[in-house]
This record gives structure tokens, sequence and C-alpha cells, in this order.
């Protein structure tokens, strides 16, 4: 998402001049189908469709060979010196690159729907590829759920026939609920990945806008955001009753992520607890919430759990978790017999 925000903002300057975007992989390919570079004038760029051995030739080629229109190339990442196809990098794939005029309605639309896709909107498009003597189109449509390109959802983008298909969807949000020291380096990560951030506190003095400038809104209502399911939620306030609040808030709306900080211990009495006042099995709980918080990879400190958290994160949102340290009904149970229930969980129980 940072990459579409460098996108735009090159081409709100007004002068790019070439677009290009890869549509189409065959065997190895750092970059994925959708990714793009917009050129401007004087040879600077945003964007990429390798790891960095095309972009060079890309930008040397690209301005010639749009100067009638919408055309296709074909690059070997190949270690083939007598390939017919460039250029041979030892990288292991072939692309499908379709360059296109900057200045064109079809371009225009694309950007513009890249631009307001920055802002909570999604989008489907569909373009005719200038390729076996075909017409070169572009049809931008707001996604609803009459829009969806079946087959194909949940697909960020697919090439079938001469058509390339793709969603453009909004930057994921992430709900900082905690306004302390550590969470600063973790907005600042979210934000470096080109996420959408809000940041919650009812502590007046921590929820300040100065402590945390990456974010895109500091206050103190978590009501006033209306978190949704494709948001992701990190609870840290350190605060047990402000903790086990947000949960029983956000439980139900079922985010895309929701991931508690804490000990194991503090968060099984947590989870016990919010069960209880849900009327809820302990173990439907656990599977809704990423506790402890962040991927077991090692380390210690803020910065260390704002790193595992983003990682966490980036892991659910494309389907990619690895085995999890997540609560089972069995680990909350043996939490809590080893210390002990707080006096809020007896209540509950013997009621």
């Amino acid at each position: 998402m940072r990459e579409r925000r460098k996108l735009v903002e090159l081409w709100k300057r007004g002068d790019a001049v070439a677009l290009a975007t890869l549509v189409r992989v065959e065997g190895s390919s750092y970059r994925r189908p959708g990714a793009r570079l917009l050129i401007g004038p004087k040879g600077e760029y945003a964007g990429a469709i390798s790891g960095g051995c095309l972009e060079a030739e890309v930008l040397r080629r690209t301005q010639w060979k749009v100067r009638s229109g919408a055309v296709m190339e074909r690059y070997s990442t190949l270690f083939d010196d007598a390939a017919e196809i460039p250029y041979g990098l030892g990288c292991g794939g072939v692309l499908d690159l379709l360059l296109e005029p900057a200045q064109t309605p079809e371009c225009h639309a694309l950007l513009q729907a890249l631009e307001d896709s920055l802002h909570g909107k999604s989008f489907h498009v569909e373009t005719e590829l200038p390729e076996q003597g075909g017409v070169f189109r572009r049809t931008v449509m707001p996604q609803t759920p009459h829009t969806s390109f079946s087959p194909l959802l949940g697909m960020e983008a697919q090439t079938r026939a001469n058509r390339f298909l793709e969603t453009l969807l909004p930057p994921l949000r992430l709900v900082v609920c905690g306004a302390g020291d550590d969470a600063q380096p973790l907005v600042r990560a979210a934000a470096s990945m080109g996420w959408r951030v809000a940041v919650v506190d009812g502590r007046a003095h921590w929820a300040r806008t100065e402590r945390f400038p990456e974010a895109e809104s500091v206050g103190s209502s978590l009501e006033e955001l209306h978190v949704q399911p494709q948001d992701a939620v990190a609870v840290m306030t350190h605060s047990y009753e402000q903790d086990r609040k947000t949960l029983c808030d956000l439980l139900p709306r079922r985010p895309l992520y929701l991931g508690l900080l804490g000990s194991r211990h503090r968060s099984a009495l947590l989870l016990a607890e919010t069960a209880a006042t849900l009327s809820w099995p302990v173990a439907r709980a656990c599977d809704r919430v990423f506790a402890p918080m962040g991927l077991n990879i090692g380390g210690d400190g803020a910065e260390s759990i704002a790193l595992a958290t983003v990682a966490e994160i980036q892991a659910c949102l494309h389907g990619r978790l690895p085995q999890m340290r997540r609560m089972t009904e069995a680990n909350v149970a043996e939490q809590v017999a080893r210390g002990g229930s707080s006096r809020y969980l007896q209540t509950q129980c013997a009621l």
C-alpha cells in the first residue's frame, strides 16, 4: 500500500508519461500480477515490476514503445544468452507487461481508482489487453455485491484470455487500543506498511496527536471508529478492566485480526472473563483472539513486539499464518487453575 501511495503522488503531479503493469508471469517472479511502475518525464518513477532487474530497461524503452498507444511486452529473466526474448537475468521467469501512455482516459480512470482506494473505496478493474489483435479497453467499477469477478473473487489480480482482472482494495486499517509508549513503534511500523492507523485511549494525557504523528486519527472513543470485519485491532491499554471491556465490545464484531498484548496468564484470565460475560464457550473466544499478540520471532522490547505484531497481521491478511501461539480452551483452564481466578471471574462463575 505504501507503493500505491507513491504511485498516486507521482500521478498527481500531472506530468507522468507512461505506466507499466505486470499482467502475467510464467515461472518465478519477484512480483505478482498487478505490480506497477509509473514513469515521469525525466526518468523518475514510482513502484516496481521486478526486484530491480528489469526497471532500468523498462524505463529506457517504455516512452518510445507507447508513442502510438498501449502495447504488450514480454521479458524473460531466464538465464539464456540465446533466448529471443530480452533479457536473461537468471531470476527464473517470463513476464508479460502492459505498457500504456499515462495521459489517456483509460490510465486516468485506473489511477483515480488507485487514489480513491486509499480513502476506503474498493473497485473491480477489467482491462482488455492489446494482444492477438485485441483492442485496449478498461472498465473500472465500484465494488458491490453485484460486481464480483466470479470465480476470481478473493484474488487481487488474474489474467484470463485477453483480459486482466483485478480488485483494488483499500489499505488495511489498524486500530490500536492503548496510547502508551509501546504503542508508538507499532504505529510507526504499521504506517510504514501503508496501512491506515487509528489510536484510541480514554486517557487524554496519552492520546495526543503529537505522540502519534503517523496515525490517521488519535481519539478517546472506540465506538466512533466503528470497527469493521476487515479491520485489525491491537489491544494494549495495560489496563485489565479496559482490555476486558474492549474485548467484550469487539469480539462480536469479528475483526480480521484481534490481538491481545500481555502474558499468557493475564490473557487466559481475560479470555475466560470475556467468554463468561458474553455467555460464550471459552473456545469460541480463543478462536477469535491472537494471544499472546505477535509472531514468535524472538526479541524483547516495544520495537520487537511491534515487528512481531505487524508480521502477524500481514500473515493473517494474506492467509499465510504459520503455527500460532494462540491460546486454546485447555491453555485457559490450565492458566486459571495455576494462578487462581480474579474476583470478577469468581463472581461470574457463581452466577
